[in-house]
């Protein structure tokens, strides 16, 4: 018969399992620090040394990491899903930069769709939160605020999505675009017509998120990176003239 013993589980794989699915469910995020071994331990009801052979275990596949010090960080390693060489090789050639704004295009209007039928109100709240914070930061015109809120309302729409392979990778990737690897976000919040579209843009997104509208919020989003990538080739191309020109007006004073 394919039984066996039934054998209890030791307090520190129940904290390790823990720990693992706040990580696997994106909940504690690369980077992020654990609270103190006191408060950690007084949390989840178990004694330091449980919490100890936990953290040990989670240290040796990875998912932690101790810093002398500074206390135990979810490891930063899991937030990049590419290899160094490789990110070195995206930000050297524009093939990358238009590839990785149609990836998005595909994954992140999936995800939508999704987050319109899976989403809890909870996450809904979340992302209706994050465009009010939009719509509060958009008469300021600070590029660095406005392109952190346009990453965190992606984010939570991925989050909303509840897939946890999508989640994990498209935040790997958010990650580089945060770097500049791809491109700097912040040159579209830059130029008032853009900014005021980009809004309207993120309004329709949210709109049809919160009527729960599966098609039109991945319709909203595939629009969105459509037209993200449409000015940013514009961009390319005006920087290039300029370049050009340059050139010729140099070249010209030289003359004199």
């Amino acid at each position: 018969m394919p039984f066996q013993k039934v054998t209890p589980e030791k307090l520190s794989s129940a904290v390790t399992r823990q720990i693992e699915l706040l990580i696997l469910r994106g909940i504690l995020r690369p980077g992020e620090r654990l609270p103190s071994e006191r408060e950690l331990s007084e949390r989840l009801g178990v004694s330091r040394p449980s919490l100890r052979e936990s953290i040990a275990e989670l240290q040796n596949s990875g998912l932690l990491t101790a810093r002398a010090g500074a206390g135990v960080f979810v490891s930063d390693v899991l937030g990049s899903a590419f290899s160094e060489a490789l990110v070195t090789l995206f930000s050297k050639h524009d093939e990358a930069v238009f590839d990785y704004l149609s990836f998005r295009r595909d994954m992140e209007g999936l995800a939508a769709e999704r987050a319109a039928v899976h989403g809890t109100p909870t996450d809904l709240k979340v992302i209706q939160a994050i465009f009010q914070k939009m719509e509060a930061a958009h008469p300021k015109r600070n590029p660095t605020d406005e392109a952190r809120l346009d990453a965190e309302f992606h984010l939570a729409i991925i989050e909303a999505s509840h897939n946890v392979i999508m989640l994990h990778m498209l935040r790997s990737m958010y990650q580089l675009l945060r770097e500049g690897v791809f491109y700097n976000r912040q040159v579209m919040f830059k130029q008032r017509t853009t900014r005021g579209t980009l809004l309207e843009q993120h309004r329709a997104i949210n709109t049809a998120l919160q009527a729960r509208d599966p098609k039109a919020a991945r319709a909203a989003v595939e629009a969105h990176l459509g037209y993200v990538e449409t000015a940013l080739a514009q961009n390319r191309r005006d920087g290039e003239k300029e370049a050009i020109a340059q050139l010729r007006f140099e070249h010209e004073q030289a003359r004199d």
